[in-house]
This record gives C-alpha cells, structure tokens and sequence, in this order.
C-alpha cells in the first residue's frame, strides 16, 4: 500500500512537472509588441475662464463696481450668441491687501475677483467674443481650451487603430522569423490623452515604448480663424500593448 500511494504521489508530480514544461514553453512563444494611433479632430467647442477684478478702500464700492463689470462682460457674451446656460460665475474672492511700511501698515484697499466660464460652441466667433469681453470689463484671462463634444468617440477610434497597429506589426515581425502569429494572450491600454494647440494634455497616463503608429484626419479642415488663436486641430491619442502567441 505504501508503495502505491508512493508511485501514485510520483505519477501526479510528474504530470504536474510536464504541465509546468508546457505552460512555459507556451510563455516563451509570445510576441509583445505597441501599437500607437493619433486621431485629428476638429475643436467645435471653446471654454473660455476669465476673471474679473476691482478695488476700492470701501468693500461695498469695490464689489458693486465688479458686480456691473461681471453683468457687461455676461451682456457682451450673450450678444455673440453664448446663452445664459453657457455661462456661469465660479468663484469669488475678497482680500484686504497693505503695503509693509517701518512704523505699520498701510491699508491699500479691498480688492475684489470673480471668475467667469464662458463655453463658446461656436469656435469661429471666438475673437471676436475674446475682445468683446475684455472691453467690457474683464481684466484676467486664466484660461483657453479648445474642446470636442464627442471626445469619447475618437477616444474609442483611436484605441481602435492603435489595437490595429499592434496586430500588424505583430505580423509582420512574426512573418520575418518564419512564424505564423496566433491568438492575442494579453492587451493592456498604456495611454490615453488628447491636446490642442495650445499644448495641454488631458487624462494622459503613458509608459514609454517602441510601437507602431496610425494617424487618422477626423471631419473638415482645420479651423482657421485670423491671429495667433487659431485652434487647428485637436489630437486625441492612445497607445496599448499586446501579446500574442506565435505558431
């Protein structure tokens, strides 16, 4: 008896060891390859964030004054065709400020900000809605991003030429060793994010790798708009990673 569960634990060692061989041999006949796309999209949205400031040595003169500022700069926004719902005060501030003197402090007043989002759907009016405000009052530009509406959609095709990339690259690397390319064993998304031209990126997360690129025109031409706040072209970008068995 002792013998048998002897040569019985033997036997399931053994197989255990060969399905232990196997799955790393299998391990060992994987292609890992990148692949990269780059979507263009024309912006058709514009954010603007400005700010609006006054001071007075009286609080109450100093915030009236930002008060009839605010409503002009809103007033100037609905007439380039910004509806109300498009507009909104965000956040105000009120601060006493003085001047460091030997024998104390002198008082200089209270200075008073409030800050305005304007979402502009209308790109092509955007100048013209940019000198408007800032004549009727606001002093403070914190903010330019030119957006798409339909950001997840050119996030999912990007993804998409990207996964397309990878797989033939895989391909053609497989087919210079004489190998044919099997089934995907892993995809893993390594970046997503999206930039305009005026440089900022959004929800960007990246790893740095070799891989193989797409580039993609999405709509009409860029937009062209007089000055040097042309938008151009928004660029929505993803990278993944993929292994795939070879054959």
């Amino acid at each position: 008896m002792k013998m048998l569960r002897g040569s019985g634990l033997i036997a399931v060692l053994a197989l255990t060891a060969a399905h232990t061989s196997a799955a790393q041999q299998t391990e060992d006949r994987l292609i890992t390859v990148s692949g990269e796309a780059e979507v263009r999209v024309v912006p058709d949205e514009v954010v603007l964030t400005l700010g609006v400031q006054t001071s007075d040595h009286d609080l109450g003169v100093a915030k009236a004054e930002n008060d009839r500022r605010v409503e002009a700069v809103l007033a100037a926004a609905e007439l380039h065709g910004v509806e109300r719902e498009h507009l909104r005060t965000d956040y105000l501030q009120i601060e006493p400020r003085y001047r460091d003197r030997y024998q104390g402090l002198d008082f200089l007043g209270y200075w008073v900000q409030k800050t305005i989002v304007v979402q502009l759907r209308e790109t092509g009016e955007f100048e013209e809605l940019l000198s408007a405000v800032l004549e009727a009052g606001a002093n403070f530009v914190h903010g330019i991003d030119f957006r798409t509406t339909e950001l997840r959609q050119h996030r999912d095709r990007a993804r998409s030429l990207a996964l397309q990339a990878a797989a033939e690259k895989a391909e053609a690397m497989a087919a210079e060793l004489d190998h044919r390319l099997g089934q995907p064993r892993s995809i893993r998304e390594d970046h997503f994010g999206w930039w305009s031209s005026y440089g900022s990126w959004w929800g960007s997360r990246a790893r740095g790798a070799m891989s193989q690129n797409v580039v993609q025109n999405i709509g009409s031409a860029p937009v062209q708009l007089e000055g040097p706040t042309t938008p151009g072209q928004l660029s929505v970008t993803a990278r993944v990673t993929v292994s795939f068995e070879l054959e």
